[in-house]
């Protein structure tokens, strides 16, 4: 029994054999791709949910040196509460403190514009 095969259907048969493990192979790269963008977008949302989660903490902050301030202020009004100097350096040192975020804070938005 002869077979006879044709120069034509040679390369077909080579071709298709060539296609079936790029098409294999192509799909294995475009669900990995795939995989890849997903990691992606949520490592970006976890960044954002991290920065909004600082600027929330930033905030507290202020909100809680302001109370602070706004109470020491109060209690000295007070003509029967007798302040001693703790309630001034307290004070002192809240604004200090308060200077010194906001100041860092400067520093690193401008640090963040440049790069």
């Amino acid at each position: 029994m002869e077979v006879n095969i044709s120069l034509g259907q040679i390369v077909l048969a080579f071709v298709a054999a060539m296609g079936i493990p790029s098409a294999i192979m192509g799909l294995i790269i475009w669900r990995l791709e795939r995989r890849i963008d997903k990691r992606e977008k949520e490592q970006a949302a976890q960044e954002q949910g991290q920065k909004d989660l600082f600027v929330l903490i930033v905030q507290g902050t202020n909100a809680a040196i302001a109370l602070g301030e706004a109470t020491a202020r109060a209690v000295q009004r007070i003509p029967d509460a007798h302040c001693n100097g703790d309630m001034h350096d307290a004070l002192d040192y809240a604004a200090d403190i308060k200077h010194k975020q906001k100041d860092f804070l400067t520093r690193q938005g401008v640090s963040s514009l440049m790069d």
